[in-house]
């Protein structure tokens, strides 16, 4: 059976930067108030016509292609995680499969929000280990922006989130203890609705009054309204304190799991690379975990939280500035919405 490494990663972020200043001109809130709470000091905006989630993915993409030594053609199959499809069907996998020129390929979605690249590579990951496919490119691509309520009312979330991508190809490796060692995947539904975007969907009918029984009830209706787009129930929504209280359970505990799995210990890693939540989450599982400084990285003070493309921009980024040599040990980790949280662990 093969191992899978990372042959190329890449990523891409908008040009336009929105500094948390800029955002006053918008809401209620400072800079100071954003930094306190999530270590944020500016994010980037994808162009609002001239960018979608696709086209952020692809420039992501051709830089991981690039540095694989691969090209499109050569792309056996796509993993593509996001929230924020350009259409709610179909998903971006086949959009990007098709303005890259690939062939005929599989293009698989995956929707666990921030937790959507560690899954997304996981899923790779087995593909390569079974012989399946020898060149796998895994997608996390975000514009969160166009959706966002740039309001006092929303302040709390929209202060959060950035618009980004990043990409890496999966290929395999027959040198042993080399590449991906393990992937360690988990979701608890009990909180679903703490962090969710409600609408559109077809949940709607269960607040509606009881209805007779097929062929007498109504049938038909709308994914969205324009009720609740005037009263803001067509937003994400956030239980923030919530979120952080599993969050900082989840997050050290998946990364435990990923180490014992290895027989390996916290002093054994080379760098932690956590999903860009918030920077206080990083900050605590750093102190839990007793990792040192240059054991962690994190960029979400220059991006805000990018949802399923943090980590691979991330890991992108921490690759380009040298944190990340050959034979490092990497630790990838993840929680999000769903509840889901996940860890991979990396033999560079």
């Amino acid at each position: 059976m093969y191992q899978s490494k990372i042959a190329g990663a890449g990523y891409y972020v908008p040009q336009h930067v929105y500094t948390n200043q800029d955002l006053t001109r918008f809401m209620d809130t400072s800079d100071e108030w954003i930094q306190e709470r999530t270590g944020i000091r500016e994010r980037r905006f994808a162009d609002r016509h001239g960018e979608t989630t696709t086209t952020m993915g692809i420039e992501a993409a051709k830089m991981a292609l690039e540095r694989a030594g691969i090209t499109a053609q050569d792309v056996d199959f796509i993993v593509f995680a996001t929230l924020s499809p350009d259409y709610y069907f179909p998903g971006c996998g086949v959009l990007l499969q098709r303005e890259m020129g690939m062939g005929e390929i599989g293009a698989l979605d995956v929707r666990n929000q921030c937790s959507g690249f560690v899954y997304a590579l996981s899923v790779a990951d087995q593909f390569i280990k079974t012989g399946m496919y020898k060149n796998v490119l895994v997608v996390g691509s975000e514009k969160h922006s166009f959706a966002m309520d740039f309001e006092t009312r929303s302040r709390n979330i929209s202060v959060i989130f950035g618009d980004g991508a990043g990409a890496v190809v999966l290929q395999p490796t027959t040198e042993t203890g080399k590449g991906i060692l393990s992937t360690h995947l988990h979701s608890d539904g009990t909180d679903a609705e703490s962090l969710a975007m409600y609408y559109p969907g077809s949940h709607a009918n269960k607040w509606l009054p009881e209805k007779p029984p097929f062929p007498e009830q109504e049938l038909g209706g709308l994914f969205l309204t324009t009720e609740q787009l005037e009263n803001g129930e067509a937003r994400p929504y956030m239980d923030g304190p919530a979120v952080f209280k599993k969050a900082i359970v989840k997050f050290p505990e998946v990364i435990r799991e990923a180490l014992a799995a290895n027989n390996l210990t916290t002093q054994d890693l080379d760098l932690l690379i956590p999903h860009q939540a918030n920077l206080r989450i990083s900050q605590y599982v750093q102190q839990t975990l007793g990792l040192r400084d240059d054991q962690v990285f994190n960029n979400i003070q220059k991006y805000g939280n990018t949802t399923a493309a943090s980590v691979p921009i991330a890991l992108c980024e921490a690759w380009e500035e040298g944190k990340i040599r050959d034979g490092d040990l990497i630790c990838l980790a993840a929680f999000g919405s769903g509840f889901t949280w996940a860890s991979a662990l990396i033999r560079y």
